[in-house]
């Protein structure tokens, strides 16, 4: 094994754009990433669709799936594709969660959908919804409310009502004497319900009276809701919209009852785990939680398998095995994971293959960077000071042989649709490299210079009229791969290449043998 030490850094949400529109990346000055490009072996890996387990190349990349593949070095059926496959099979109708909370309801109680309403196949997809409430009905189910988060972030920015006027299609389809369908709240999901990393309870607790007390503004219907916080709220994106609740005659269709069940139908775990632990948890005092109804509750998929949240699951998640931090603890070597709060699970958790526990107490530390809780479009620059600050103290002292941090601002600032504000952001990451530049010349390191999907590369897109409207998903573009201070002479030429290649290619760099079944190194012959 080599006594090189390697860094990789990952920019999340830095990708290249394939038409220069909106391209927060090209508009930002980077000029050590330009020269990084410029003089160092480089190469553009895919970070979407197939090549991260997603159903088709239709479908845009995300942290969770970008880390795995990262971390694992192979691609795993992941997300919507898992869920899809399982629906298609009939085996989410077969689980034991699934005929429990049937069961329960089949005595008079609700059934209960909570999730993200759109078909960005990043959190959710309406599908899943609508396959779940047809198999509702004909297994006997009475009774079904949904309380409907809204995107505009994986999806268009106003889109909401696209997917309203689907459900609601769906519904009109499926009521008649023996069903009764509704919508009974919502709100955007940057407002309610879907925090994550336990950075704002305060917006699980507004999600929470929302959907189980019927606490809010009250509407008919959905439609009405969002058009009239648009009126209110000129030029309001749909992820920021605010809670609302159904009601007829100043009651709420919809509340969470004794003797209902619940099933979170978002499938990625990141913003799930909160919502999971106030219905699941015995002990749970993030948050007043009110009187808490007998409920039946249950995820997609199992959030997080170390954890055990939530207790019952419609479809068993991957199995990821074999992943680089496990075999790099097996060659003993000395492992630190850094980020701040937005992006520390995704350089613990998903690169773990979604693990929670270290492999290893005494060869892996990892550290948190608490996040501020602003909007990110008005501090940009977010921590990414404060993580190089800690990790040139961990590269000059030469106790760790692999060295991994995540930069979230291209990411998160991204989502805000904020382009001024996003490449502010994005020389922010570029800064950050050219301190750490020295550092590794120092040591005698090598960085690795990759990102987990694009975003701030494409912040504006055309509408149905042909007008250029901010962006604020991910995007389907390539992501670069770069080597610094390193003797390699070149790297696979973009292709098929992606993000499951990197494993192996740290392992080489770390004098190691790959695993067998992880995908090829990228180091050229």
């Amino acid at each position: 094994m080599s006594d090189k030490q390697v860094v990789l850094v990952v920019m999340d949400g830095v990708g290249r754009s394939s038409d220069g529109i909106g391209d927060a990346v090209g508009e930002a000055r980077t000029p050590t990433l330009d020269k990084l490009l410029k003089e160092c072996p480089h190469t553009y890996l895919r970070a979407h669709g197939v090549a991260v387990g997603l159903p088709s190349d239709d479908d845009m990349g995300n942290s969770e799936v970008g880390h795995n593949a990262l971390g694992c070095g192979q691609i795993y059926s992941q997300g919507a594709k898992l869920v899809n496959e399982s629906i298609e099979s009939g085996e989410i109708f077969r689980s034991k969660a699934w005929d429990e909370l049937k069961e329960y309801c089949l005595k008079g109680g609700t059934m209960h959908f909570i999730g993200l309403l759109s078909d960005g196949n990043v959190h959710s997809n309406i599908s899943h919804l609508l396959a779940m409430l047809t198999e509702a009905k004909k297994e006997g189910v009475r009774r079904a409310r949904i309380h409907i988060l809204l995107d505009g972030r994986d999806v268009p920015a106003t889109s909401a009502l696209t997917y309203v006027d689907m459900l609601e299609a769906k519904l009109a389809e499926l009521n008649d004497a023996g069903f009764d369908g509704a919508i009974a709240s919502g709100g955007g999901r940057m407002k309610i319900t879907m925090d994550r990393y336990r950075a704002n309870w305060d917006m699980v607790k507004r999600g929470w009276d929302t959907h189980v007390h019927g606490i809010g503004r009250q509407f008919p219907s959905a439609k009405e809701a969002i058009e009239t916080y648009r009126k209110e709220n000129e030029g309001i994106i749909d992820q920021d919209l605010p809670a609302f609740v159904i009601a007829k005659d100043s009651e709420p269709v919809g509340k969470i009852k004794d003797g209902d069940a619940v099933i979170l139908f978002n499938f990625r775990g990141d913003r799930a785990i909160e919502i999971s632990e106030a219905f699941d948890s015995e002990n749970f005092d993030a948050f007043d939680r009110g009187v808490m109804p007998d409920v039946r509750f249950a995820g997609m998929l199992q959030y997080d398998g170390d954890l055990k949240l939530p207790k019952r699951f419609l479809v068993e998640p991957p199995c990821i095995k074999n992943t680089l931090g496990e075999f790099l603890v097996k060659h003993g070597v000395k492992q630190f994971a850094i980020s701040e709060t937005q992006k520390y699970g995704h350089v613990t958790y998903f690169w773990n293959g979604n693990r929670s526990e270290k492999f290893s107490e005494t060869l892996e530390t990892y550290e948190e960077i608490p996040s501020d809780r602003v909007s990110f479009d008005e501090r940009p620059w977010m921590k990414s000071a404060e993580i190089t600050d800690r990790v040139l103290e961990v590269i000059r002292s030469k106790e760790y042989g692999f060295v991994r941090l995540n930069y979230p601002n291209g990411d998160m600032v991204g989502h805000t649709g904020n382009m001024d504000a996003t490449v502010i952001g994005v020389e922010a990451v570029d800064l950050a490299l050219a301190r750490i530049l020295p550092a590794i010349d120092e040591a005698g390191a090598i960085l690795v210079i990759t990102a987990d999907h694009g975003n701030a590369d494409q912040m504006l897109e055309k509408n149905k009229k042909g007008a250029l409207v901010p962006r604020t998903a991910h995007s389907l573009n390539p992501v670069p791969f770069i080597i610094y201070n390193s003797d390699v002479k070149a790297l696979a030429p973009e292709g098929e290449i992606g993000l499951a290649n990197v494993a192996a290619t740290v392992a080489e760099l770390l004098g190691l043998q790959p695993e067998s079944c992880w995908k090829p190194s990228l180091i050229a012959e």
